[in-house]
């Protein structure tokens, strides 16, 4: 008899460093959602993260690990991710990180979105009933302006572009080619959330508590935040100026990856 492709939700974790987290983190998604594959995509981690998910999946068959000789940032990692649940028949993928900074108890709370004809829920810290205590007005200055500037480049009818909590109708982000997006770091929520808006598909916003991580330390950097700006004005102008044909799409991004490096390098010495 042909095996009929699971129906659970699959959430996928990317990590880098996190083995102070990930035993608990794994803890805690399964509490929430029992149903659910767990698929840690692991960068090479040297902290022994890939160790801790091994020992879990072993009593456990609902967790995976992917490990990942590389590191090629969070885009790539969710990329390969996908690919997988995708390939073991997962209708719906969840993100979310590895530190708490995201509460697992609220992904019934996307899923049910997805349920309720969403093509994308996105767990918000910017809609009503949204919150980020604790985190410094540097870093939430940077994060709401950096959300208003994507929606206004792109058209986004969400204020939480950036958001790393989220869940996808695997069918969709298959449709719109998450496999050919270009984005390795946060840009990836930006540029996801970019083609499924674009596709003309629904996204709702969850509000959720957005916490600072828990333990070991942050990944977000300067080159991170530069990236998704320049793509994002990228995007923008391709949208705003449809005579930029792809190939000059392509030819703008060439060039301007080296503002990457340029304005990250900036960014470090004026901190």
């Amino acid at each position: 008899m042909e095996e009929v492709p699971s129906s659970r939700p699959w959430v996928v974790i990317p990590t880098y460093n996190e083995v102070d987290n990930i035993g608990p983190m794994l803890g805690a998604v399964l509490a929430a959602v029992p149903e659910a594959h767990v698929l840690v995509v692991d960068d090479g981690s040297p902290d022994g993260t890939a160790a801790a998910v091994r020992a879990v999946s072993e009593r456990d068959e609902r967790v995976r690990l992917l490990a990942r000789e590389q590191k090629t940032g969070l885009g790539g990692a969710y990329r390969d991710g996908f690919k997988v649940a995708i390939s073991e028949g997962a209708t719906s993928v969840v993100e979310i990180d590895a530190d708490f900074s995201h509460d697992p108890a609220a992904i019934p709370a996307l899923l049910a979105a997805l349920d309720d004809g969403a093509a994308l829920a996105i767990g918000s810290r910017y809609v009503l009933g949204g919150r980020s205590p604790g985190l410094s007005r540097e870093r939430l200055a940077l994060s709401r302006g950096g959300n208003l500037y994507a929606a206004f480049m792109l058209g986004l009818p969400v204020r939480d572009a950036t958001a790393g909590f989220r869940a996808y109708r695997t069918d969709v982000i298959h449709e719109v080619g998450f496999r050919s997006s270009r984005a390795d770091g946060y840009g990836f929520q930006v540029e996801l959330t970019r083609l499924v808006n674009d596709a003309g598909y629904r996204i709702v916003e969850i509000p959720i508590t957005f916490r600072d991580r828990r333990a070991g330390t942050s990944k977000m950097s300067a080159k991170i935040v530069v990236e998704a700006m320049v793509l994002c004005t990228i995007w923008g102008i391709g949208r705003r100026f449809p005579w930029l044909n792809e190939q000059r799409q392509e030819a703008l991004i060439d060039r301007l990856g080296a503002v990457v490096d340029r304005g990250a390098r900036l960014w470090s010495t004026r901190r």
